[in-house]
């Protein structure tokens, strides 16, 4: 990965020129997530933007998804953007809805892939395990249809979050605040062009939750990517570039 940037509050990697394109990770989602489609598109004309969203820095009483989506506002203030092409997994793609939905005149494009905002079936319901390893695995492991992906770096990481009590509070606080901040009434009002790239067999996320997504966006396309869990991105980079550069292609961004 690039290195990162240490700006004020904000951290990022950036690489490329051109039309900005903003990924927004999920809560257990590292920067490197997006390796994929950090190597691929600035040579297209796209400059990839990936900011540290503060999921464990904030206070634990303003740990939320608007909060993150006011973040996301500083920081674009901050770079001077607009015009903005948002793309975001999990988590993400709940702040890049509300960040829409709120300064939709800096939004030229929104990618929701495994996007939490209308329903997910989280982790929280196996939190008291958290001391134990191989419980920890094989929740990593079913995120994604091919269990390998889960590689023991992104185990472990996640066994620390959950074994570190500052963490896993406000990964908490996030969890529950995307369930409450349910978006299906705020979604018929933005006409944002949206793409939504989703696993065939996601079970964060399921298939059910990408078609409810399409039929209450007036102006979406949805793309399958089959023997795909909740991180297209990670599990099939070759195929989730070449849907998002059709979809960016066809939308003449």
């Amino acid at each position: 990965m690039n290195n990162i940037i240490q700006e004020k509050e904000f951290r990022y990697v950036e690489s490329g020129e051109g039309q900005p394109l903003i990924i927004l990770h999920g809560l257990m989602g590292g920067l490197s997530n997006f390796k994929g489609v950090m190597d691929y598109f600035p040579p297209k004309g796209y400059r990839i933007i990936i900011p540290e969203l503060p999921v464990y820095s904030l206070p634990v009483l303003n740990t939320s998804v608007k909060s993150l989506s006011e973040f996301l506002y500083k920081f674009i203030k901050h770079m001077n953007l607009k015009d903005v092409i948002l793309l975001g997994n999990s988590l993400g793609g709940h702040v890049g809805l509300l960040f829409t939905k709120n300064h939709s005149e800096l939004v030229k494009g929104l990618v929701l892939t495994g996007s939490s905002g209308l329903y997910e079936n989280n982790m929280g319901d196996g939190y008291p395990k958290r001391g134990d390893y191989d419980y920890i695995k094989s929740k990593s492991e079913a995120v994604f249809y091919d269990p390998k992906v889960a590689t023991k770096e992104i185990i472990d990481e996640v066994f620390e979050t959950v074994n570190d009590r500052n963490k896993l509070v406000r990964t908490l606080a996030l969890a529950k605040s995307a369930i409450r901040h349910n978006m299906a009434k705020e979604l018929p009002k933005m006409d944002t062009p949206t793409a939504i790239i989703w696993g065939k067999q996601d079970t964060v996320t399921p298939p059910n939750v990408a078609e409810e997504f399409e039929s209450l966006l007036p102006d979406a396309n949805l793309y399958w990517i089959d023997r795909c869990g909740h991180a297209p991105m990670m599990e099939h980079p070759e195929q989730f570039n070449s849907v998002l550069e059709e979809w960016l292609e066809s939308r003449k961004f």
